[in-house]
C-alpha cells in the first residue's frame, strides 16, 4: 500500500500543469518513481532467492491452515482484478508508475499461488522442495521484468526517442501534409503521459510568411490529433534540393 500511495503522488504530480519552475511540466515525476519501485522490487526478489536457495538446500515442511489457505485464495482473486483494471490503465496511458505497481501486485499473486501449489505438490508427492523452488522462478520472472521496467524508466529520464514505429507514423502525418516539400531534425522524446515532438518542415522559398505559419499550424493540429498530450515545436525552412544545411543539422542531433 505504501509502494502504491507513492506511485499514486508521483502519478498526480506528472500530471500536474508547467509552472514557472518546470516549463515542460512535471512528467519525470513518473519515470523516478517507477524507477525506485522497480528497484525495490528487484531488491525483493533477490532476497526471495536467497531464501528459496537455502530452503532448496535445506527443505521444510510448509504449515498453512485450511482458513490460511482460504485468506490467500480471495487475496488472489481480488488482487487479480486489481492488476487487470491497472492493466487496461496501462494500455491507455503507457504509465510506467503504474506498470511498476501492477508487477508488485502480480508478484504478490504469484507469491500466494506458489504457497497453494506448493501445498497440494507436498500434500500429494511429498515434494519438500516444491515450493523454494516455485519461488526461485517468480523471484526470477519478477526480477527479469523490474530490470525492464527500470530500463524504460531511464531511457524516459535520459530522453531516449520514441520508436522507429513512431516516429515513422509521425513523419507520414507530416509528409502528407499540403505544401510541406520535406522535414528533417525530427526530435520525440516522452515525459510520463506526455510526449515532445520538433522538427524542422521544408517549404516552397516563395510562400508568405502568413501562408507558411498556416501550413506550420496545420501539421501542429494534425499531430496533436493523432499523438495524445504531444507537445509540438515547428520550425519552418526554405525548401532547396541537396541542401548542406539539412545535413548539417541532422548531424548536430545524431540523425535524421
Amino acid at each position: 500500500l505504501f509502494a502504491s500511495g507513492v506511485n499514486l503522488l508521483a502519478v498526480r504530480a506528472a500530471l500536474s500543469p508547467a509552472d514557472a519552475e518546470h516549463r515542460f511540466g512535471h512528467g519525470k515525476a513518473e519515470p523516478i518513481a517507477a524507477l525506485v519501485q522497480a528497484a525495490f522490487i528487484a531488491g525483493s526478489a533477490f532476497f526471495v532467492v536467497a531464501h528459496a536457495a537455502r530452503r532448496i538446500l535445506h527443505p521444510e515442511p510448509i504449515e498453512q491452515s485450511t482458513l490460511g489457505i482460504g485468506v490467500m485464495v480471495v487475496s488472489i482473486a481480488a488482487t487479480l482484478a486489481l492488476v487487470r483494471y491497472q492493466r487496461s490503465v496501462i494500455r491507455d496511458t503507457h504509465s510506467l508508475a503504474i506498470e511498476a505497481d501492477a508487477l508488485h501486485y502480480v508478484g504478490d499473486i504469484a507469491a500466494n499461488a506458489a504457497v497453494i501449489v506448493a501445498l497440494l505438490l507436498t500434500d500429494q508427492l511429498g515434494w519438500l522442495r516444491a515450493d523454494p523452488i516455485i519461488s526461485l522462478g517468480i523471484a526470477i520472472y519478477i526480477a527479469v521484468n523490474a530490470v525492464e521496467i527500470a530500463r524504460n524508466a531511464l531511457d524516459m529520464l535520459m530522453d531516449r526517442e520514441l520508436p522507429a514505429d513512431e516516429r515513422a507514423h509521425i513523419e507520414a502525418i507530416v509528409l502528407r501534409t499540403p505544401k510541406v516539400r520535406a522535414m528533417h531534425a525530427l526530435r520525440t522524446r516522452a515525459s510520463g503521459p506526455y510526449v515532445f515532438i520538433q522538427l524542422h518542415i521544408e517549404l516552397d522559398p516563395d510562400l508568405p510568411l502568413v501562408e507558411a505559419h498556416a501550413v506550420a499550424e496545420g501539421v501542429e493540429q494534425a499531430l496533436r490529433a493523432a499523438v495524445p498530450n504531444s507537445d509540438v515545436l515547428i520550425h519552418q525552412d526554405p525548401y532547396v534540393p541537396n541542401n548542406p544545411q539539412v545535413a548539417l543539422e541532422e548531424a548536430a542531433i545524431g540523425g535524421p
